[in-house]
């Protein structure tokens, strides 16, 4: 076969270090999220979506053939983390979190993952964590 084809899609999350709520304010959110998105199709790995809230992301990519996870998620952490540190005093002690959890995503759950990452914020006021496709609380 002369062309290679990948069609994996990763549902990747990850929090602040102890969950600080530096992403509390919305636009520093919004350009958080966009910055994340930027880094992941640099990286070839093209997204589909990016939320979260105050504390946390939640990035859908289909990964690019010629990266590792753990190197994606390394590069998309340490480029963020210091682009965010530039953008306010207040921001200088920014970290992310050691840990991620990533996760499959399989063509047919798409459209409900991509739902559940776009209705984060109605999600937490709420108070119920269901994961995408998943009856019980997360």
């Amino acid at each position: 076969m002369p062309q290679s084809l990948s069609s994996v899609y990763l549902h990747l999350v990850f929090s602040t270090k102890d969950r600080m709520p530096f992403l509390r304010d919305m636009a520093l959110r919004g350009e958080v999220h966009s910055y994340l998105g930027g880094i992941s199709k640099q990286l070839d790995c093209v997204p589909i979506i990016v939320g979260g809230v105050e504390d946390h992301i939640h990035l859908l990519a289909r990964i690019g053939r010629g990266i590792s996870q753990a190197d994606w998620v390394k590069e998309i952490k340490r480029v963020s983390s210091t682009w965010i540190k530039t953008k306010s005093a207040d921001l200088a002690k920014f970290s992310w979190q050691s840990g991620y959890g990533v996760f499959s995503v399989s063509q047919s759950n798409l459209e409900a993952v991509e739902q559940y990452i776009a209705t984060q914020e109605e999600h937490h006021k709420s108070g119920h964590f269901a994961v995408a496709g998943r009856g019980r609380a997360a």
